[in-house]
């Protein structure tokens, strides 16, 4: 068991929920692979520990990482686009942004602007002898890279989210289910490649 409690705050309009994500079995290695993502959504600047209720044992070992939206050096260079740098974005809706250096220590006095911290416990379960450390620290790695860039597009597309309705929300994803079943069929992979430092 490996755990990793990464904690990315967000300028947004997002209610509080807990979500728990699953990655299927791996038929080969059955019960000796696990990544298990839980995460809540709290208001504040990601400043509570222990969130997830852990026990003190599993909180000892647990490696909190903090990500920052607005702080281009937690992304990847591959993964640097301007368009989804909060840093530089300015919400044409909402007038949010862009977020400076100090924005997490400027928010919290800022009653117009509503915010969250994501809080998410990433459990890794590799038994592989020989290898178990070394791909648990690879996928934790990814996981973090994935967030980062996750949150960092969430808050530069908010002009395109803020005010759907869970109606709207719900057409979406069936317009992105078509999509993506079309796209299995015919088009080649796509996707990010995982980092390779």
């Amino acid at each position: 068991f490996w755990g990793c409690l990464m904690r990315c705050s967000l300028e947004t309009d997002l209610v509080l929920m807990y979500c728990s994500s699953f990655l299927p079995q791996n038929e080969y290695m059955k019960d000796n692979f696990l990544i298990k993502i839980e995460t809540w959504h709290k208001p504040d600047m990601g400043d509570q520990d222990n969130v997830h209720g852990l026990d003190p044992e599993q909180w000892k070992k647990t490696e909190v990482v903090y990500i920052d939206i607005a702080d281009k050096t937690q992304v990847d260079a591959k993964d640097y686009k301007p368009e989804e740098d909060p840093a530089i974005f300015k919400s044409e809706k909402t007038g949010r942004g862009p977020l400076g250096p100090n924005w997490k220590k400027e928010l919290p006095s800022n009653t117009n602007s509503p915010h969250m911290c994501a809080y998410k416990l990433v459990t890794v379960n590799f038994k592989w002898w020989g290898v178990q450390n070394k791909i648990e620290n690879f996928i934790q790695k990814q996981e973090k890279r994935l967030f980062t860039k996750f949150h960092r597009q969430l808050f530069c597309l908010i002009d395109k989210w803020i005010g759907l309705t869970m109606e709207d929300i719900r057409r979406i994803e069936e317009e992105t289910q078509k999509e993506l079943d079309e796209m299995r069929v015919k088009d080649p992979v796509k996707g990010s490649s995982a980092s390779e430092d």
